[in-house]
């Protein structure tokens, strides 16, 4: 059985267990006497885990600041309301599904559960229970990703970074991420082409105010200034996702119908007989690859196909789109 095989296995085991969201109610509730108790350990059903790929079983009543944050966590915020309501729920029915943690050095460190946890020392809880499992980096942080994956309400840019820390740190290729967590590999390349974006975009993403819909639809615009103006535009006319791309294929195409700026007036004429087909690939090609693209041909029907990059970052992006490895993601992500 492969490496990749084995780890799918276990991440399904892992994360097949019941979830913060939903915890099943108790049978009674709690004696009111002494105030924040701390929990007895929860009876956990048993996972199926591959045979050649155990994690240890060991379990553990732990102190909840001997439990060190998870370095790959690609949550950055917590909603305080989730938290406190998560920690009212703990009181009354205890926590249903231990936390994970690593052994580094002669500490403890988190791999999931960071809600529960908080959630814990918000009820006033000394200590949890906790699973201990063996893990290196690379699998805490595939593990961390994943679970966060599944989650609604993180956003699209903090998912984004999580995969371009994994790229980085691991000297990784999207295809190798996405065959490792089990996931498309078009969803990890469409989240990263959001770091594409300006800043002011991706604060906006981040904040709720636009959706990943809307800020896919500004990519072919290519200049962060366009980019910008239209984001404005989408908080202040309320534009629907359809109603973007409708904008942004107007405004690409006008600007793929004048003349190249500073060219000569043979360069002119050329670029003002294109053409609508040669126009209308150029608009597909601009929409499917999020960057300007010139085609130019000539009187005898041959030509080339030009296309724009602003970075390093883009550069690869473009590659990866456009490699044998990924042709069917690009036409997917199209």
């Amino acid at each position: 059985m492969s490496k990749d095989r084995r780890l799918g296995r276990g991440l399904a085991a892992l994360l097949g267990t019941p979830t913060d969201e939903t915890p099943a109610p108790a049978a009674s509730s709690p004696p009111e006497a002494a105030p924040a108790p701390a929990p007895t350990l929860p009876r956990v059903a048993p996972e199926t885990i591959a045979d050649d790929d155990p994690p240890s079983r060991e379990e553990l009543l732990l102190d909840v600041y001997e439990i060190d944050d998870n370095p790959f966590q690609p949550r950055r915020e917590f909603s305080e309301p989730e938290i406190a309501s998560l920690s009212e729920s703990l009181k009354e029915h205890d926590m249903l599904q231990p936390v994970l943690v690593r052994r580094v050095n002669d500490r403890y460190q988190l791999i999931s559960g960071e809600r529960r946890l908080r959630a814990a020392i918000q009820a006033g809880w000394s200590k949890v229970p906790a699973r201990l499992r063996e893990a290196d980096d690379r699998l805490v942080a595939e593990l961390a990703i994943v679970e966060n994956l599944q989650r609604q309400d993180l956003n699209p840019i903090e998912k984004a970074l999580s995969f371009r820390r994994y790229l980085d740190e691991h000297g990784a290729k999207q295809d190798e991420l996405a065959k490792r967590l089990k996931i498309d590999r078009s969803t990890i390349a469409n989240l990263m082409r959001l770091l594409e974006l300006p800043d002011q975009v991706q604060q906006l993403l981040s904040a709720g105010k636009v959706t990943a819909g809307h800020a896919r639809a500004l990519l072919p615009l290519g200049e962060e200034s366009l980019q910008i103006d239209f984001c404005e535009s989408i908080i202040a006319s309320g534009w629907s996702v359809r109603e973007t791309e409708r904008q942004v294929h107007e405004r690409v195409a006008e600007e793929d119908a004048d003349p190249l700026t500073g060219s000569s007036s043979s360069s002119n004429s050329r670029a003002n007989n294109k053409s609508h087909q040669i126009t209308s690939l150029e608009t597909t090609l601009r929409h499917a690859l999020g960057t300007k693209v010139e085609i130019r041909q000539t009187a005898r029907g041959n030509g080339r196909i030009i296309l724009h990059f602003k970075n390093n970052a883009e550069y690869e992006r473009l590659h990866d789109y456009l490699t044998d490895d990924g042709a069917d993601d690009a036409r997917r992500a199209a």
